[in-house]
C-alpha cells in the first residue's frame, strides 16, 4: 500500500513539473512575439533607385531652308531627318524617411533622362551616261559622204540629299515633400493613400546640329552646233559641206543649310501629389503584391532660353562641256537669336504599377508620365513655345533600413 501511494506522488510531481516547465516556455513565447501586427517593426528609412525608358516628346520647329522645296519626287526630303531624338533612358533617386510611431512621410527624389542620335544620310540619283554625237555631211555633184561620231558623255554630278544631324536632350526633376499617410485608401479597407506636398526644381536642356546639302536638278542637256556652207565653181560644179556637233551642258545647283541651336528650362515651384496602394494578395507580416497608382501637379516658374544660328548658299554650274566654275548665286549668314523669356509651366503627370513588399524590400513595375506646358522655345529665327513630356515603363527597387 504505501508503494502505490509513493508511486502516486512521484506521478502527481512530475505532472507538475511538466506543467511549470510548459507554463514558463509558454509565457516565454508570448512575451517575445508583438501584442498585434501594428507592433511589427517598420523601417524608418527606404533608399529607392529606379530607372526608365522614356519616349521624349518635343515641339521644336524643324529646320526647312527654301530649297528644300525642290526636292525630287523620288527622294525623300532632308527635313524630314532633323527630327529631335524619340526615345531616352532615365535613373532615378530617391530617399524616404517616415519617424518611428508617426504618420508623416518625407521624402527626396531625382530624376534624370537623356536621350541622343546622331544621323548621316544621303540618297541620290546614279545616271547612266549620255551618248552625244559629231556629224560630217558632204555633197559633191551628187556624190554624197557622211560619217558620224558616237560619243559617250559620263556625269559630272547627280541629284542627291544629304543630311547630318547630331542631336541630345536632357531633363532633371527634383522633388522634395512631406505628407501624411492617411491610411485607408479610395477603395476601402484593404488600401492606403497619402497626400504630399513640396516644391519641384525642373530642368531641360536640348542641342542640335544640322547640316543639309541638296542637288535637285542636275540633268544632261544637250545643245547643237555647227555649220553648213554651199557654192558653185566657173564650171557648173556644185558643192555643199556641213558639220553637226551635239554638245551635252550638265546645269545643276548646289544648296547647302547649316542650323545651330541650344535651348533651355529652369523652373521652380510648389507641387502637390497623391499616392495610393491597393492590396491584392498577402499581408504586411510577410510580403504582399499590391496596385499602386498616382497623380502629380505642379506649377513651376522658371525661365525658357534659346539660342539658333544658320545660314544657306546656293552654288549653280552650267556643265559645259569643257567645264566651267561654279558661280556663288547667295550667301546668307542668318544673324544669330538669342533669346529669354520668364513663363509659369503647368505640370500633370502620374503613374500606375505593381509592387512586390516583402518587409525591408519593395521590386515595383509599372508606367510613368510627365507632362510640362509650354516650357520650351522651340523657335528657330522667333520664339515658338512647345509642351515637353516624357512617358515610358519604368522598375524600381527599394530597400528599408532602420526600424
Amino acid at each position: 500500500m504505501s508503494e502505490l501511494i509513493q508511486k502516486n506522488k512521484n506521478y502527481d510531481f512530475r505532472w507538475k513539473l511538466l506543467a511549470e516547465a510548459s507554463m514558463l516556455a509558454l509565457m516565454g513565447c508570448v512575451a517575445a512575439m508583438p501584442a498585434n501586427a501594428e507592433e511589427i517593426e517598420q523601417p524608418t528609412v527606404w533608399i529607392e533607385l529606379g530607372g526608365q525608358l522614356s519616349h521624349w516628346q518635343s515641339s521644336q520647329e524643324t529646320y526647312a531652308p527654301s530649297f528644300v522645296a525642290l526636292t525630287p519626287s523620288n527622294l525623300s526630303p532632308p527635313q524630314t531627318l532633323t527630327k529631335p531624338p524619340r526615345y531616352g533612358i532615365g535613373e532615378s533617386a530617391a530617399l524616404i524617411l517616415q519617424p518611428k510611431g508617426s504618420d508623416w512621410i518625407f521624402s527626396a527624389s531625382v530624376f534624370y533622362g537623356r536621350s541622343s542620335n546622331s544621323k548621316h544620310v544621303r540618297q541620290q540619283s546614279h545616271p547612266g551616261y549620255y551618248t552625244g554625237y559629231s556629224r560630217f555631211r558632204r555633197n559633191a555633184n551628187g556624190n554624197i559622204v557622211e560619217h558620224t561620231n558616237l560619243k559617250p558623255n559620263f556625269p559630272i554630278a547627280a541629284r542627291f540629299t544629304d543630311a547630318a544631324t547630331k542631336q541630345s536632350e536632357s531633363h532633371t526633376i527634383v522633388d522634395f515633400q512631406a505628407g501624411k499617410d492617411l491610411g485607408i485608401g479610395l477603395f476601402g479597407g484593404s488600401s492606403s493613400s497619402s497626400m504630399n506636398v513640396g516644391v519641384r526644381f525642373a530642368q531641360f536642356t536640348s542641342k542640335a546640329s544640322i547640316a543639309l546639302k541638296e542637288d535637285p536638278d542636275w540633268q544632261f542637256k544637250p545643245e547643237i552646233t555647227g555649220f553648213h556652207t554651199s557654192y558653185a565653181t566657173y564650171y557648173g560644179g556644185y558643192f555643199t559641206f556641213g558639220r553637226t556637233n551635239q554638245v551635252i551642258h550638265q546645269p545643276y545647283h548646289s544648296f547647302a543649310g547649316v542650323l545651330r541651336a541650344s535651348r533651355s528650362f529652369s523652373g521652380l515651384g510648389p507641387t502637390i501629389s497623391w499616392k495610393s496602394s491597393e492590396l491584392f494578395a498577402g499581408n504586411s507580416d510577410s510580403a504582399e503584391l499590391t496596385f499602386d497608382w498616382g497623380v502629380n501637379a505642379a506649377l513651376l516658374f522658371g525661365r525658357q532660353k534659346a539660342r539658333t544660328h544658320h545660314q544657306t548658299s546656293d552654288r549653280y554650274s552650267p556643265g559645259g562641256y569643257y567645264g566651267a566654275p561654279r558661280t556663288t548665286l547667295y550667301d546668307v549668314d542668318h544673324p544669330s537669336a538669342a533669346r529669354s523669356r520668364g513663363v509659369v509651366v503647368p505640370n500633370l503627370g502620374g503613374f500606375a504599377g505593381l509592387s512586390f513588399k516583402y518587409a525591408e524590400a519593395k521590386v515595383s513595375f509599372g508606367y510613368r508620365a510627365d507632362f510640362f506646358f509650354g516650357a520650351m522655345d522651340g523657335g528657330i529665327d522667333a520664339r515658338h513655345t512647345g509642351d515637353v513630356g516624357f512617358y515610358g515603363p519604368f522598375a524600381t527597387l527599394s530597400v528599408g533600413l532602420g526600424g
